[in-house]
């Protein structure tokens, strides 16, 4: 699959911790997992021209993976807009961590998509709610991370098609942190983990997660639906 990871890559260029974490950006560090798994990966930045997702990117994408935090409002609307046609065609998005507030996202789900946050260096333990489910193939019962943001409940998001993932943090809280759903012919898929001061991205569960939810996104092998006024297929008998 041709598979594009976007990333707003603002974080890499102004935090010194993160420079250290991530030295090829989150995007590089997600490319390089994507790649090893055997896709087609491109990357794409916030300050490239068009955001890096021109007409042609986006027409050769099957799946995109979306990370961004600081700089959601300057993501120029027509992009967003192309973007979102492409889901609704059939390419599949995995919208990631802090990505919650993007444009694309709080377009394709239709709400405020806000939550409860808190920076404390939490434990999160994320259970699998769907062990049958293609994106926790190869997790266990659970997946821990050390440290973490926590982003708490209330999630203001539709009720997912799938809940995957549901985690609980040291502080106390829960939230829904794999959620599915199915937009147009497009399928998406919201996965929590992923603070930049962390190194979540180099962990070995949270990349297979994001391997497996890439193959659970790909586009259906299908003609696209005819819409419009039809013809019948019989003869209407006169009434």
């Amino acid at each position: 699959m041709n598979v594009t990871v976007w990333n707003e890559n603002r974080h890499e260029q102004k935090n010194p911790v993160v420079r250290d974490i991530y030295p090829k950006g989150i995007h590089g560090a997600i490319a390089g997992f994507i790649e090893e798994a055997g896709h087609r990966v491109q990357t794409a930045t916030l300050d490239q021209p068009e955001h890096g997702l021109t007409d042609d990117v986006l027409n050769d994408t099957d799946v995109m993976i979306w990370w961004g935090h600081l700089a959601h409002e300057e993501v120029d609307d027509a992009i967003v807009e192309k973007v979102k046609n492409r889901v609704l065609d059939g390419m599949g998005l995995l919208v990631l961590h802090s990505g919650h507030f993007s444009k694309i996202f709080k377009s394709l789900m239709g709400t405020g998509c806000d939550l409860k946050w808190r920076e404390a260096d939490e434990k999160e333990r994320l259970w699998v709610i769907e062990p049958s489910h293609p994106i926790t193939e190869g997790i266990g019962e659970y997946i821990e991370l050390e440290k973490e943001e926590m982003y708490g409940e209330h999630f203001d998001i539709p009720a997912p098609d799938e809940l995957i993932f549901m985690s609980w943090f040291e502080g106390g809280e829960v939230f829904r942190s794999g959620c599915t759903y199915k937009r147009g012919s497009g399928k998406v898929f919201y996965f929590r983990p992923g603070h930049e001061t962390y190194p979540t991205y180099h962990n070995e569960d949270i990349q297979t997660v994001i391997k497996n939810a890439v193959k659970w996104a790909a586009p259906a092998k299908r003609e696209k639906p005819v819409y419009g006024n039809a013809q019948p297929l019989e003869t209407i008998s006169p009434k």
